[in-house]
């Protein structure tokens, strides 16, 4: 939350934090790579991705995490150029399905550096998993784990715990995860079933603009990982999720400021373990942009001037984080240096539910006409893996990874 003299305040409980601008991430610039592609005019709505950007992004996470395990959330993109790139500058993968463990095992990802995090799995996708090396899982209830204990017998497991994820534009329900009270229990019993215990997991929810929403979440489980130490388990591992935000309208802290507020809750609260990340928006979304086609524009009364501006781009095919207005992109046309206007922009499905933004104040040039550009920057993330196969028979979306030789 943004102050009028220009201080940012994050809050831990009832104590407000300062945060200088100094510390929150400023102009974001598109590499030379993404604007020489976006000005060759390749027919849209497509996606591109500047795999140089995704390892430099990764380069940066692991330079503030020296010595934490990080597995990429394969489900954020799962191009597999990016995979490869990952891979070769050292990346583990959160996988979450029979295909992606298939789709990294075919690229040549050894089985021994994927972790499925995905606590719903059917008996014989754990078995699949398993038959084919994989040793790390996660679970959130007695009949998953029963499900682990009988198809992947001596793993190693990871129970996720709930938390709150209060201050992410991208909240998470109660569909994952399990109090820690009931952790603890499963855990012991993991034990019993000849499971080996490994850590706890949580996710304080996606696009998380807080940094203390981890110091929080941290000094809660505390507490378990000494009643597990108390009963003769100790956790090895402490997974603290994905949640690292991209840069879209709002001004979000730097990373060095989440990793500092981490990193000391870490030693305060469970100063012996391991530290495992699975970050998935933060490392694509600033390296993708959506370049899309306005298709219509129109007014739908004389008395209403508002313009509704229709794209080739739509929630189906790439934008499903605009549901409930939760992802707010930053957007970029040719014209902007012309006055704006405010609109509602709408993708050209035949659904109602296609609107990308009418709540949320988006201004575009008045001078925008139909055949016009519109960008959408900081669009890596959960785009080209959430868009459907052929709704009202547009086709998923297009997307290219290109990158620069390395010097």
């Amino acid at each position: 939350m943004l102050t009028d003299e220009g201080t940012a305040f994050e809050f831990r409980g009832e104590e407000k934090m300062p945060m200088t601008f100094s510390a929150v991430l400023g102009n974001f610039q598109l590499t030379p790579a993404l604007e020489s592609f976006l000005r060759e005019g390749h027919e849209t709505p497509f996606l591109v991705m500047d795999i140089r950007a995704v390892e430099s992004k990764f380069r940066e996470l692991r330079g503030q995490f020296r010595s934490s395990e990080i597995h990429y959330a394969v489900k954020a993109n799962p191009a597999p150029e990016i995979l490869l790139a990952l891979w070769d500058v050292g990346c583990n993968f959160d996988v979450a399905s029979p295909q992606e463990i298939a789709l990294c095992l075919h690229l040549g990802i050894p089985a021994c550096h994927l972790s499925y995090g995905n606590t719903i799995k059917k008996a014989k996708d754990i078995a699949y998993a398993y038959a084919r090396g994989v040793r790390l899982f996660s679970f959130d209830s007695l009949t998953e784990l029963e499900k682990l204990a009988a198809c992947a017998p001596g793993s190693k497991v990871m129970c996720r715990v709930l938390v709150s994820s209060e201050g992410a534009s991208w909240p998470l329900s109660k569909k994952f995860g399990c109090d820690r009270e009931t952790a603890l229990d499963l855990l012991q019993l993991a034990f019993k079933r000849g499971l080996k215990p490994y850590g706890i997991s949580f996710h304080v929810g996606s696009q998380q603009q807080n940094p203390y929403a981890w110091d929080t979440a941290l000094s809660e489980i505390a507490q378990l990982v000494s009643s597990l130490g108390s009963k003769g388990i100790d956790l090895e591992i402490i997974n603290i999720g994905g949640g690292l935000p991209a840069q879209y309208q709002e001004q979000v802290p730097r990373l060095e400021v989440f990793a500092e507020t981490i990193q000391t809750a870490l030693q305060a609260y469970m100063p012996g373990l391991r530290v495992m990340l699975e970050p998935g928006r933060s490392l694509v979304a600033d390296a993708g942009v959506i370049q899309s086609e306005v298709v219509l524009i129109s007014q739908k009364s004389r008395e209403d001037e508002t313009r509704w501006v229709y794209l080739d781009i739509s929630k189906f095919n790439g934008l499903i984080e605009t549901m409930d207005e939760s992802i707010n992109y930053r957007l970029r046309s040719s014209k902007d240096n012309s006055p704006k206007g405010r609109v509602i922009l709408a993708g050209s499905t035949c659904d109602s539910a296609d609107i990308l933004y009418e709540k949320t104040p988006v201004e575009l040039p008045l001078s925008l006409a139909v055949g016009d550009r519109l960008e959408f920057l900081s669009a890596g993330a959960y785009t080209s893996s959430y868009s459907s196969v052929g709704f009202n028979g547009f086709p998923p979306l297009r997307t290219y990874c290109i990158e620069e030789r390395k010097k």
